[in-house]
């Protein structure tokens, strides 16, 4: 008897491994990650093709972003509203969002096809006329708009299980759009998440590391910015590590600031002319963008990943004021209410920061500033600092760093939080919410 309850115990404990429902949700779920990689590394392809024609169309007539970028602002914006509600911004508060949805109408309307496709070719279109915007944000978005679609596929019956799903598209998205599988996982406990549940970290372990499979499969070990192999021993060079800290912190809690201020809407006329002419907004802001990309010799235009490689290799310098006209470029971008993120541009304005604080600080190599001004303003703009710690090391292929990046982070971190309360993914994703709560209730 006590033999027959044995093996009745063991068959129960089986009965996962055994079960075909159990192992065709895995090998969906496994695909998924696969499919999500894909469409990044696709995404990808097309960023830089786009960013390309930007380059073929004003080849010979700098002079020419005057109408193009105000006139690609003001069509995309038309587009998104038109055909796209919901896709302008980042994608990574859409994404936070709906992991804080229970309506599941409301989930399928954020990350629906339709709106992962809008949000592609609408980033696309905003890189060809010129503007400071990336395309990892919107990733993030694809890859959970794809794990959710899944989800439907598979007809989960727990919100548990979609949610994880969803969390498992947004870190296989960082992952493959980075080619660092470490900070996909870091990005979806820190900053998605914002805890490690024992339900959904399997799923997402499994789609992260099979998301960075399939990039490294297609697209090699490449690292993202390039590799480099400065230092920052302990001594009379940590001032730059307070330096950096300090100057990346404020920067980005600024840039944070203004932004989630903007998304309660913006003052005076500026507010009222983008409440009752959003496409002529777009279209001024679009001007604003090609007066910025002029005075900088057309250095602030799309997202910054050459210019922030040259000087992280060492082999470019970027002008003295590049990292403010970067930072303004990008301000501008997202407030035109066009798709796009934020992640590109944000390093490269901190290795400009970076660049230019290594002239203060002759004692710490210029490589190793660069790098900490990456992780500070990154830091300070995103408030997640282990975050970018990891996508900083990983892009750079850089472990040698890891602990004045580490502690530079920590410090931007504090500095921003100063004068951004509240994380900038946070908040924009609670004012989103708010919204599509007001879009639901009925009016009287």
């Amino acid at each position: 008897m006590s033999r027959k309850l044995w093996l009745h115990g063991r068959l129960r404990h089986m009965a996962p491994l055994l079960s075909a429902r159990l192992w065709l949700r895995r090998l969906v779920t496994w695909g998924g990650a696969v499919v999500v990689s894909l469409l990044a590394l696709g995404f990808a392809r097309l960023a830089d093709l786009a960013q390309r024609g930007f380059v073929w169309a004003l080849h010979g007539q700098p002079l020419g972003v005057l109408i193009l970028a105000p006139a690609g602002l003001a069509l995309s914006v038309w587009l998104t509203r038109r055909f796209f509600p919901g896709a302008q911004g980042s994608g990574i508060p859409q994404t936070i969002a709906a992991l804080h949805m229970t309506d599941g109408v409301a989930v399928n309307a954020v990350l629906s096809p339709k709106i992962a496709a809008g949000k592609v070719l609408l980033t696309l279109l905003g890189l060809f006329c010129g503007a400071s915007i990336g395309r990892e944000g919107p990733t993030v978005q694809v890859g959970a708009a794809a794990m959710h679609a899944l989800g439907r596929l598979l007809r989960l019956p727990r919100h548990d299980l979609r949610r994880s799903l969803v969390l498992a598209g947004g870190a296989a998205g960082v992952a493959a759009a980075f080619n660092t599988p470490l900070a996909g996982i870091v990005f979806a406990i820190e900053e998605l998440s914002h805890s490690f549940e024992t339900r959904t970290s399997g799923t997402v372990l499994t789609a992260v590391i099979l998301a960075g499979i399939t990039t490294l499969a297609l697209a090699g070990n490449y690292t993202y910015f390039g590799a480099t192999r400065a230092e920052l021993d302990v001594g009379a060079g940590w001032a730059a590590v307070a330096l950096c800290a300090l100057a990346g912190g404020v920067a980005g809690g600024v840039f944070s600031q203004v932004l989630v201020a903007a998304s309660r809407g913006l003052p005076g006329r500026g507010g009222r002319l983008l409440m009752r002419h959003p496409i002529g907004f777009a279209a001024l802001c679009g001007l604003a963008l090609a007066l910025l990309g002029l005075a900088s010799g057309g250095t602030t235009y799309g997202t910054g990943y050459a210019q922030a490689r040259g000087v992280v290799e060492g082999t470019a310098t970027l002008p003295p004021l590049y990292a403010l006209l970067k930072l303004l470029a990008t301000v501008v971008s997202y407030l035109s209410g066009i798709p796009g993120g934020i992640f590109a541009p944000s390093l490269s304005i901190g290795a400009g920061i970076g660049q230019w604080l290594a002239l203060l600080v002759p004692s710490a190599p210029a490589g190793a500033v660069v790098l900490l001004g990456m992780v500070a303003y990154f830091s300070g703009v995103v408030q997640a600092p282990i975050t970018a710690t990891v996508i900083v090391m990983e892009m750079t292929d850089n472990q040698r760093m890891t602990i004045p990046l580490l502690a530079t982070a920590m410090l931007a971190f504090g500095v921003s939080r100063l004068i951004c309360p509240r994380p900038l993914y946070g908040a924009l994703a609670r004012r989103f919410l708010l919204a599509m709560e007001r879009r639901a209730t009925p009016t009287h």
